[in-house]
């Protein structure tokens, strides 16, 4: 046998041990598949391959992101920001107030000999704004363009933020994808608790520390004698063993001592009398500073935790608190805390999100999705099997090894790769093993008109391989580039399409010709057949 043939023999039996290996958990189970690793110290492999949301059951939601509230809490800071601007220029206003309708900010001043220079400073300080009444009220407008950012902005910072709290939820293979303008799609398979990741999901997030301002009478406060710096928040208590609600009114700040931008980490603990979990969190260096400088500045007044617009507790500062580190304390079970410390890793939502879509696909019809996918696979196999037996004889044999070792080795890549079996891929799966056997056919057909024509045996196979070969490589290659372009632009179930018929062609590439080309080769050198059986 020559050197060459040797050396394919060894590629051929490299790679069926490999993908054999990391098929064979998804055909035996996880865990006969860890018993038999632990007999071979581990090293064997024991991921089964990922079912889809289709396949597995799980929870499909559609999430509506409301831009408005992004783009007004953008004009807010504007407002703020002319407020302070006007102050610093001596320039007396009544009133500074965003308007969510149409994106404005009116501003009324005391005295109108103050509208020019009031106007001059807008214009210069605000580019992304224009004045659309240069009276008393002046009233400014962000520009459509910058409105328009804003919104899809918020759109890429909501996927980024909910695919962060997906991935630490521990899912496997979600999907966090973009629909429509303002709409986000997140499939979720295997999910147990659909209540619990839809409330993950929607939550803001958005974490402040404010100074509770103790100067003012909170009954006052609810009765609208309420500093234009103040405003009034709420703290929700639960009490553990009746289970009721009560909400307590604090005075804080409207402006926050710190904002959620500036965790870099939250972690749940327990402590305290009770050993009750609670969420340590840690600053970055910038949040840390201020932290400690306002908390040095301010010992023995209290100090809101604000998730949300819902104040947490609010502690009384004992001393300056160094190091960059906080902690939220209340009434937390243990799942609440992970809970609330997830998303606070994870990050805030740039604007509220809505679901406005929610599927949940039970583990029953998972199973029968796969039953009849099973089903169709087998018959579908068996039926090619027996007609390449029937027309190709001891050929046709080794077809259907060949089919056999590319369905083995599309799911050993597919568990490699930690990609996701669903039924569009499944019908991917389908059309390879279509294109697997028609190679097979084209390469046979070939070698038996070389047979027909009274060429040898070993020539007839050698002219028929080279025959079919630009054929086989057309036909695949085009159909690979359509695979891929799939890929790029498709999503979910496209994609899944897409990958198990990307492997599939290249499996095809490899055992419709390397590997059935080998056999016959050894075949042929070892025994010499007079016939061949085609």
């Amino acid at each position: 046998m020559k050197t060459s043939t040797w050396i394919k023999l060894v590629i051929i039996i490299v790679i069926v041990a490999i993908f054999g290996a990391y098929t064979l958990p998804s055909l035996i189970g996880k865990q006969k598949a860890k018993e038999i690793s632990s007999l071979f110290n581990g090293l064997l492999p024991t991921d089964t391959i990922n079912l889809g949301l289709d396949l597995k059951g799980g929870m499909h939601l559609v999430l509506g992101v409301d831009t408005d509230k992004a783009v007004f809490v953008v004009i807010s800071r504007a407002a703020e920001n002319i407020q302070q601007q006007l102050i610093n220029a001596k320039i007396a206003a009544d009133s500074v107030i965003p308007e969510a309708e149409g994106y404005r900010i009116k501003i009324h001043l005391v005295d109108n000999k103050d509208i020019n220079r009031a106007v001059d400073l807008i214009i210069k300080s605000l580019p992304n704004y224009r004045v659309i009444n240069d009276g008393n009220p002046i009233v400014i407008q962000l520009k459509k363009e910058i409105a328009d950012k804003i919104k899809k902005r918020a759109i890429e910072q909501a996927i980024s933020v909910i695919r962060n709290r997906v991935n630490q939820f521990g899912v496997t293979e979600p999907t966090v994808v973009k629909a429509g303008d303002d709409h986000i799609v997140v499939d979720l398979p295997g999910i147990k608790n659909a209540n619990r990741a839809v409330r993950l999901l929607g939550e803001t997030a958005r974490l402040e520390l404010h100074l509770v301002d103790d100067k003012v009478d909170v009954s006052d406060a609810l009765n609208g004698n309420l500093p234009p710096d103040d405003e009034v928040l709420y703290q929700i208590q639960r009490d553990p063993t009746t289970g009721e609600i009560s909400k307590i009114p604090f005075v804080v700040k409207k402006e926050p001592v710190i904002t959620g931008d500036m965790i870099t980490n939250a972690t749940v603990r327990f402590g305290g009398t009770l050993n009750q979990p609670y969420v340590a969190f840690e600053l970055n260096s910038e949040g840390a500073k201020i932290f400690a400088k306002f908390t040095a500045t301010h010992i023995g007044k209290r100090l809101a935790i604000v998730l949300d617009n819902v104040i947490y507790s609010a502690p009384v500062i004992q001393s300056r608190i160094g190091g960059g580190r906080g902690q939220i304390t209340g009434n937390f079970t243990l799942e609440e805390a992970h809970d609330l410390a997830l998303v606070l890793r994870s990050g805030s939502l740039p604007a509220p999100v809505k679901v406005l879509q929610k599927v949940t696909i039970g583990p029953s019809l998972g199973k029968i999705s796969i039953e009849k996918g099973k089903k169709a696979m087998i018959f579908g196999a068996l039926a090619v099997i027996l007609f390449m037996i029937f027309y190709y004889r001891l050929s046709g044999v080794l077809a259907d090894l060949a089919l056999i070792l590319n369905i083995v080795i599309i799911f050993g890549t597919m568990v490699m790769l930690h990609a996701t079996l669903t039924l569009p891929g499944i019908a991917g799966i389908a059309l390879t093993v279509g294109m697997a056997v028609d190679a097979n056919v084209l390469i046979y057909e070939r070698i038996r008109e070389e047979l027909l024509i009274g060429r040898s045996i070993h020539d007839a196979v050698n002219t028929g391989y080279s025959r079919a070969f630009i054929t086989i490589l057309d036909a695949n290659i085009t159909t690979l580039i359509i695979a891929l372009i799939l890929y790029q632009f498709g999503s979910g179930p496209v994609k899944g399409f897409a990958i198990t018929m990307a492997i599939g062609l290249l499996a095809n590439m490899f055992t419709a010709i390397t590997f059935t080309k080998t056999v016959f080769e050894i075949v042929l050198d070892k025994f010499k057949p007079s016939k061949l059986s085609i």
